[in-house]
C-alpha cells in the first residue's frame, strides 16, 4: 500500500463499530492498536460495540488492524481530535473499468481539510486526483466538468498558492494497484465540495510544471478513470444505524456487500471469530 501525506499531520478521531461480546474481545482490540505508530489513543466501549481511535493513520489501515483480530469492523463516523463535527463527506469512486475506491473528506479545523481514502485497480505509480465542478455522472466521468476552480486560477500543485481549489496532486498506487493515502489541504473546504465530484486520472499530474499545453489546465494527467459524487457523511456519533431500513440487513451483514444491485442480498457470510 502507498500512503501520501503532507508535512503537517493532524490527528482525527475515527468511530468504529466492532463485533465484541466479552472482555477478551476488548483486550484483543486494545492489543491490536497498542504501540502502533500514528495511534494516539484508543477508547473501547464493550456495551456499545464501539471503538474510538485518535490517529494520524488512514482509516483503512486502522480498520485492517482491528479486523486482524478476527472481528468485523465498520467505520461509522469521523471527527476532529477534539471530538468536534465541522463537516464530513464521502465519495465512492467507480467507472467502466476496474478502478474503484472510497475517499473521505473531514474538516479538521475551519482552515484545514483532511482527504483520505483507498483506491484499487490502478496501474502502479502516481495518478492525479481532483475535485471537479459538477456532481454529474450521466456520461460517467466526462460530465463532471472541469476542475473545481471558483477563483479562476491556473492549475497547480496542492502546495502552490496559485492552483485550482480542486487540485489535490497525486496519489501513488503500489505494485498491487492500490493507493492508500491521507493528505491535508488548506484551500479545500468540505462545505464547498458536497454535491461536486471527485475524479482519479490515468496518469501523473505534472502540477502545472510540465510545459505541456494542458499542464496549466489539467496537469496533463490523462483520461479520467473513475469518479464519484461527493456526498455528506456522518460525523462522530451521528450514525446510530444497526439495521438498514431498505432491506433489513444488519450492520455486519452489510459489511463487504455492494451498496445496491447484484450481490446485495446474497446469504450472509459466516460470522467473524469472536
Amino acid at each position: 500500500m502507498a500512503a501520501d501525506s503532507g508535512d503537517r499531520e493532524t490527528a482525527c478521531t475515527l468511530e468504529f463499530a466492532v463485533q465484541m461480546t466479552c472482555q477478551s474481545c476488548v483486550d484483543a482490540v486494545r492489543a491490536s492498536l497498542q504501540g502502533v505508530a500514528g495511534v494516539q489513543s484508543v477508547e473501547v466501549q464493550l456495551e456499545n460495540q464501539m471503538v474510538l481511535v485518535q490517529t494520524t493513520l488512514p482509516s483503512q489501515e486502522v480498520q485492517a488492524l482491528l479486523e486482524g483480530t478476527g472481528r468485523q469492523a465498520v467505520l461509522k463516523g469521523m471527527g476532529t481530535g477534539l471530538l468536534q463535527n465541522l463537516g464530513a463527506a464521502v465519495a465512492i469512486l467507480g467507472g467502466p473499468g476496474p478502478v474503484q475506491g472510497v475517499v473521505r473528506f473531514l474538516q479538521l479545523t475551519p482552515e484545514r481539510c483532511l482527504i483520505e481514502g483507498t483506491i484499487d485497480g490502478l496501474e502502479p505509480g502516481p495518478h492525479g486526483l481532483h475535485v471537479h465542478q459538477f456532481g454529474d455522472l450521466t456520461r460517467h466521468c466526462h460530465s463532471c466538468g472541469d476542475h473545481f476552480n471558483p477563483d479562476g486560477t491556473s492549475h497547480g500543485g496542492p502546495q502552490d498558492a496559485e492552483r485550482h481549489r480542486g487540485d489535490l496532486g497525486n496519489v501513488h498506487a503500489d505494485a498491487d494497484g492500490q493507493a492508500v493515502f491521507r493528505m491535508e489541504d488548506g484551500q479545500l473546504k468540505v462545505w464547498d465540495v458536497i454535491g461536486r465530484s471527485l475524479v482519479i486520472d490515468e496518469g501523473e499530474d505534472d502540477l502545472g510544471r510540465g510545459g505541456h499545453p494542458l499542464s496549466k489546465v489539467t496537469g496533463n494527467s490523462g483520461e479520467r478513470l473513475a469518479c464519484g459524487i461527493i456526498a455528506r457523511s456522518a460525523g462522530l456519533f451521528q450514525n446510530p444505524k444497526r439495521i438498514c431500513a431498505c432491506d433489513g440487513l444488519t450492520l455486519w451483514e452489510e459489511r463487504g456487500r455492494p451498496i445496491a444491485g447484484e450481490g446485495r442480498k446474497e446469504p450472509p457470510q459466516p460470522p467473524a471469530h469472536l
